[in-house]
């Protein structure tokens, strides 16, 4: 009979954040990734005679913008000064977004060729709300390079 395990909540990745770093600057932790994907074009190629069959090739790879989000913190000072790095010269950055539990351990990462900020907002600054102040950053990326 096998002994069943039984996987923390940590384990499972239900409280993550995700550590950025980008050719060396630390960016710190953020609690939201979005748009981790990439889309193949895929082109169909009916052959003569061959009625019952349809040829798929593959064709060029899409990357989806990585889109981060966080509450304002000590680590946004870091983005300011990693964007106006790249605004005095912009060149293709080499990131890799990491994916860490509750107790601050890497669980998965990728790695991001060709990096650059296509956006970045900061908060909504209201005396008045109850929202905390978050800030996004938008990257665009040309693949996935191999761990």
């Amino acid at each position: 009979m096998s002994k069943r395990v039984v996987a923390t909540m940590a384990e499972y990745g239900l409280a993550l954040n995700f550590a950025v770093t980008i050719d060396g600057h630390d960016l710190g932790a953020w609690t939201k990734c979005e748009g981790l994907g990439v889309t193949y074009d895929v082109f169909e190629y009916k052959e003569g005679g061959n009625n019952g069959f349809v040829h798929r090739l593959p064709g060029r790879a899409k990357y989806d913008n990585v889109k981060l989000t966080r509450v304002v913190n000590e680590s946004t000072a870091a983005v300011m000064k990693w964007l106006a790095s790249v605004e005095s010269s912009l060149a293709y950055a080499t990131a890799k977004i990491a994916v860490m539990d509750s107790a601050g351990t890497e669980i998965a990462s990728w790695n991001l060729t060709g990096v650059y900020p296509s956006h970045w907002s900061g908060p909504t600054l209201n005396a008045g709300g109850r929202e905390p102040a978050t800030e996004t950053l938008e990257l665009v990326h040309n693949g996935f390079l191999g761990t």
